[in-house]
């Protein structure tokens, strides 16, 4: 039996109007440093983000989810953040801040099997 390993993880956020504090939860982050593992999943529902918020620039949301993503990757898109070691760019990622795409307070779990994790997470919390 796979040994399991202390994982942290954070809901995404879409918060269209900051100084209502009203949310939808659109993803899911994950870190877990011993399976050196920093990944997110998210979900686009249009219809559902535009019956929240019909202001919501879709577009915009996107690019923001997209660079969250290349971020978790560390790839030269995340730019200088994304150069960072996945523990500070975790970290960087679930900051508390007053934008459109916010991450929850962070959680633990233990997993053997993070990616099987994250989809659980995502299906149970966004979905």
């Amino acid at each position: 039996m796979p040994e399991h390993q202390l994982f942290e993880y954070a809901v995404i956020r879409a918060v269209p109007r900051v100084e209502r504090e009203e949310f939808l939860n659109i993803g899911v982050i994950l870190y877990c440093s011993r399976l050196k593992f920093l990944q997110c999943i998210y979900t686009i529902d249009e219809q559902r983000l535009q019956t929240f918020c019909k202001q919501l620039h879709l577009p915009d949301l996107a690019a923001n989810l997209h660079s969250f993503e290349q971020i978790c990757l560390g790839t030269l898109q995340g730019g200088p953040i994304g150069k960072l070691d996945a523990a500070s760019r975790f970290r960087w990622l679930t900051a508390t801040r007053s934008t459109v795409v916010q991450a929850s307070k962070v959680h633990p779990g233990f997993t053997a099997n993070a990616p099987a994790t994250l989809q659980r997470l995502h299906a149970q919390l966004v979905l």
